[in-house]
Order: structure tokens, then C-alpha cells, then sequence
């Protein structure tokens, strides 16, 4: 088969955002398919360095070339400029030809909205990475054109383990959402010894975008929750580094949680593209993370991509529940709170026997985030 994966890689060429989206190549490369990365968002690239939205993709090909090039891809992936329509990387013609007669588009994170293409692939997948906001703004009449351009696929998959099962109040509105969960490439996430003194981190935002509201309930994003942990630094000796960014409103309290006892170190510093990511990860003790609020109060049953990458390098995981603990292994490897004791509790834990946990992390991410794994499950279930 010839499978395109859109996503937006040049547009954020940082750390997570990277393996997000390269580990469905590295799957579906695996079982045996040619793939294609075809990044037309429509948007203006966003440059880094000068800080500002522009019209110069300049600083995206840098990054895409680099990036591409590290795994051995560099023919497999285009690039539109959403300020001029000009392609870049393997082509116009290559991107055109294979979405013509190419067997599957892989619409990952809604980071493909194509516009002018002769479009006759053969199945078009949709990938929500982000559940209950995605199916708020499919149904709220904020973004008509959004609502349609999902519903054109034939066929929908979520993070959100529990979407359409009884008790999760996310909204279908007549659409079937499959679960499914991000693959990882393992042997790009390779389990290495654990630093003495390794710190527990995450990487994360403030607040990615503002709140959405459904049938009169707000949807919130981690700042809602993380500030009901804010005591967590006195409840637990462990060292908690958080490579956190300023958030959508820049209200990220920064000065108030280093005071505290957090460690928040900036993600454009220690995380700034797929290498320094890895060795982030690679450099804890294992992960803490709370979850979006939309997540938690939405009972989706969503699971990190970035704590699946943890559990890869054989590090545990202390998460938020957000529902997850139906659908995935709890209790060794990763370990679920709902309050700030919990957290405590579950990181001491950890630390009591960390071999068995490392192990258990590893054998997770083995068993349920492989990558030829969920891309394979993809391939039947679509």
C-alpha cells in the first residue's frame, strides 16, 4: 500500500511534536508500505527564531531536511507553504499523484485540510489525538468547514479509549469512534540505565488553547488541573523538573511555582528538537503528568502519547485518570492518581521497587504502543 500521513512537523519542528507524527511512518514503513509525510495545513509558517508567524517557510525546510534526513527519509516528504501554495521536499507532483492514486491518507491530529487536490485515495483515516475538544468543535457551529472536513473520512479513530461507550460524555453525534493509541517505534526508544538522582519530569504547556464550553460545561486545559497539585513538591521528597510552556495567554505562574518547589526549566531550552526530547525522557526517573481538564472531566479515557514514549525507555509513569485505567494495564508501570495524596502515593511506590516498575513500563509499551502494533490494528479496523 502508498500511505500519506499529514502532520506538522515544519509547522512546530519541536521535540514531541516530531515523534508524534513520525512514529505512524515508522509503523506503517515497517509492515512493509511505502509512506509519504505531506504537511499542507494551509498555515503560515511559524518561525522560532524570530518569534512571528511569516511568509518564509525558510526555517521549516531547514528543519524538515534535518529531521528526515536523521531517519533515512529524506525522499518521503513534501511540504506546502501555506503563504504561497509552493511545495517543497519530494514535490507538487509526487504530493498530487500519490493522493490520486494512493491506497490511504492517515489525517493525524486534523493536520491535513486539503483544499485543491484531485483527491481519490483509496480510504481516508481521521486520527483525533485531542477528544472532547475535537468533537466540541465539530458540533458547537464554530468552524463549519472544520465539521465537514472531518465527517469526509471514511472512517474515525480517538485517544479517547472510552468515546462512545457508556459514561463517557463526550458527544459522537452519529459518528463511530475507534480506539486506538499512538505507536512507538521501539527501537528508536531504546531502555537505558536510570542516572542516580534522575529527577520525575513532564513536558507540557500551560494552557495550549482557550477553554471550550459544551451544554453549558466548561472544558478546560492542564492549568485547571495542575493547579490542584501545586502542593505536591512538600508531599513528596522527589525531585519534580517540569519543562512547561507559557500557555496560549502567557499566565503561566512561574515565579510562584518555582517558590513552591517545582523546577520548571523552559521546553524551547532542553526540548528543542526529537534528540534533546529523547534524552530528556531518557534522563528521568520516570514521568509525572496531570492531563488536560476537558480530558479528566470528560472521562475519555485519553492516554499521553509523550507518557507511552516514557514507558518505551522503561521509565514509569504517574498520570492523571482520566478513564484510562479501563483499557490499559495499572498498578506496575504505570500508576493513576485523582488527588494530590494519590500522586504522593503512587510516586513513593515507584520508588520502592523501581526495577519492577522499569520492567513493567517497558513490557507496556511493548504489548500496547508498539509501533507495527497499532499501526497494523489501524489496518483492520479502518
Amino acid at each position: 500500500m502508498r500511505i500519506i500521513i499529514t502532520g506538522l512537523v515544519g509547522q512546530y519542528p519541536f521535540g514531541g511534536v516530531i515523534w508524534d507524527y513520525l512514529q505512524y511512518l515508522f509503523g506503517f514503513q515497517a509492515l512493509g508500505h511505502e509512506v509519504l509525510y505531506l504537511e499542507d495545513s494551509g498555515a503560515w509558517p511559524y518561525d522560532p527564531e524570530a518569534g512571528t508567524i511569516t511568509d518564509d517557510c525558510s526555517f521549516a525546510l531547514k528543519s524538515l531536511r534535518k529531521i528526515f534526513g536523521d531517519f533515512d527519509l529524506s525522499d518521503s516528504w513534501v511540504y506546502r507553504n501555506g503563504a504561497d501554495g509552493k511545495f517543497h521536499g519530494a514535490g507538487e507532483k509526487v504530493a498530487r499523484e500519490w493522493l490520486r492514486h494512493g491506497d490511504l491518507l492517515v489525517n493525524v491530529s486534523s493536520a491535513g485540510w486539503l483544499r485543491d487536490y484531485d483527491l481519490r485515495v483509496g480510504h481516508k483515516m481521521f486520527i483525533d489525538g485531542d477528544p472532547m475538544f475535537c468533537q466540541i468543535g465539530l458540533l458547537d457551529g464554530s468552524d463549519p468547514q472544520y465539521a465537514g472536513r472531518l465527517r469526509d473520512h471514511d472512517s474515525h479513530f480517538t485517544f479517547g479509549l472510552s468515546v462512545g461507550q457508556p459514561g463517557c460524555p463526550v458527544p459522537v453525534d452519529g459518528i463511530t469512534w475507534k480506539p486506538t493509541v499512538q505507536p512507538i517505534a521501539l527501537d528508536h526508544w531504546p531502555v537505558t540505565p536510570t542516572p542516580p538522582d534522575a529527577p520525575w519530569t513532564t513536558v507540557m504547556n500551560w494552557a495550549s488553547y482557550q477553554p471550550k464550553t459544551w451544554e453549558g460545561h466548561p472544558f478546560g486545559q492542564k492549568d485547571l488541573e495542575f493547579k490542584k497539585y501545586f502542593e505536591l513538591p512538600k508531599r513528596t521528597p522527589a525531585h519534580l523538573r517540569i519543562a512547561m510552556g507559557l500557555g496560549v495567554d502567557g499566565k503561566r505562574p512561574a515565579e510562584q511555582l518555582r517558590k513552591i518547589g517545582w523546577d520548571l526549566v523552559e521546553p524551547q531550552e532542553v526540548v528543542p528538537d526529537h534528540l534533546t526530547y529523547r534524552k530528556f525522557l531518557q534522563d528521568s526517573a520516570g514521568e509525572w503528568s496531570v492531563a488536560k481538564h476537558g480530558y479528566v472531566e470528560g472521562r475519555t479515557g485519553w492516554f499521553s502519547c509523550r507518557s507511552a514514549c516514557y514507558l518505551a525507555l522503561g521509565r514509569p509513569v504517574v498520570v492523571q485518570e482520566t478513564g484510562w485505567t479501563r483499557h490499559l494495564p495499572v498498578g506496575h508501570g504505570a500508576l493513576a492518581f485523582s488527588s494530590v495524596e494519590e500522586a504522593a502515593e503512587s510516586i513513593a511506590r515507584v520508588n520502592q521497587d523501581y526495577a519492577l516498575h522499569s520492567k513493567a513500563a517497558r513490557r507496556m509499551a511493548e504489548e500496547h504502543f508498539e509501533a507495527t502494533r497499532v499501526c497494523r490494528e489501524l489496518l483492520r479496523a479502518m
